[in-house]
């Protein structure tokens, strides 16, 4: 509770900084923090990892692009005898002469680039090659879980978009395949989860019937499967950073540092520095923080418009318990102008 009521006090520290200060309302934003805690959801609850309230006539989303895949081949004795023998010799040079330690001959480095063949590493204890292939075969993977939310403020913390999306939704889910991938279709240098968006309205989906038993994924990292949690959704007021505005005249320098210095003043000098867009949280809409290149730095590839901030999807060894990429935050962006157009994924 005591997240809680930070946020509360932060919350309350932005509106009176907006209300002394009316040219920042247009960089406020709403926002819902989700705070995911492990527990058993149902169909109808707001969950990370949970079960979705699916409709069982609607086929359940499958992955067809290309998944990593380790592959690993098994060293012969032979070429197994050659590396000890490069090992005991980088050794022993290692004794003698530490600076040289990682120095090898012309002949242990051919040893090395015959026995790997491009292989991306050697498992000593298996003593087997390592590499990552791209693999399309197969059926496709079934994704998962990530988010389900009810929320009467989530809509308005989501934005809606002009057209594309059903009226009255008041259900927002995301799926994901918990694998990596090659290049995806619109996600210019992302290799990260691919993800699938709907949005519903939960009555209409209760009063059919709903699907019990969705298919499991064949292939997944442990990595990409939540934790179920249960959520307890906290709107806030998210006012972007001034250091990662994309026009530095959304915010003259001058009213920034007045605001700061009336913040101060008040003892509310973390305003700037408490809210989410700062924070690593599970969050639904509001800012990006300043790790992105800009807060709306991503165009939709269909329209041109640039993007809003949907999710922020950080890694974490509590909750969830997920790693996306190399233990970062995967932050979803959708079209403000059509819910049809593919969403931007961003990975830091």
């Amino acid at each position: 509770m005591a997240d809680a009521r930070a946020d509360d006090d932060a919350d309350a520290a932005v509106e009176d900084l907006v209300a002394a200060f009316p040219a920042l309302a247009g960089l406020v934003r709403p926002a819902v923090l989700l705070r995911p805690e492990p527990g058993t959801p149902g169909v109808l609850d707001s969950s990370v990892g949970g079960p979705l309230l699916w409709p069982a006539a609607e086929p359940w989303p499958v992955c067809r692009e290309a998944h990593a895949v380790e592959v690993r081949v098994k060293v012969p004795d032979e070429d197994r005898a050659a590396l000890e023998r490069v090992d005991r010799a980088v050794r022993g040079r290692r004794r003698a002469r530490p600076e040289r330690a990682e120095e090898t001959t012309a002949e242990e480095t051919a040893v090395l680039r015959r026995v790997l063949a491009g292989a991306e590493a050697l498992d000593r204890i298996s003593w087997e090659t390592v590499r990552t292939v791209w693999d399309t075969s197969g059926p496709g993977v079934a994704m998962v879980p990530l988010l389900q939310l009810r929320h009467p403020r989530a809509s308005a913390a989501a934005g809606r978009p002009r057209t594309g999306r059903p009226d009255g939704a008041d259900l927002l889910q995301v799926l994901w395949c918990p694998n990596d991938h090659g290049e995806l279709p619109d996600q210019s240098g992302y290799h990260g989860p691919a993800l699938e968006i709907r949005h519903r309205t939960a009555a209409r989906v209760a009063r059919d019937r709903v699907l019990t038993s969705p298919p499991r994924p064949d292939r997944a990292e442990d990595a990409y499967l939540p934790t179920p949690c249960l959520l307890s959704p906290q709107p806030v007021a998210d006012l972007a950073d001034p250091d990662g505005l994309p026009d530095p005249d959304d915010l003259p320098a001058a009213l920034a540092e007045e605001a700061r210095r009336w913040a101060g003043r008040r003892g509310a000098g973390a305003v700037p520095l408490n809210v989410p867009s700062r924070r690593p949280d599970w969050k639904l809409g509001g800012w990006p923080g300043l790790d992105l290149s800009g807060p709306d730095s991503l165009d939709c590839v269909s329209c041109g418009a640039p993007t809003r901030l949907l999710l922020t999807v950080p890694s974490s060894v509590d909750g969830p318990d997920i790693s996306v990429g190399r233990f970062g935050t995967l932050r979803v962006h959708t079209c403000p102008e059509d819910g049809r157009h593919p969403a931007r994924l961003h990975l830091q």
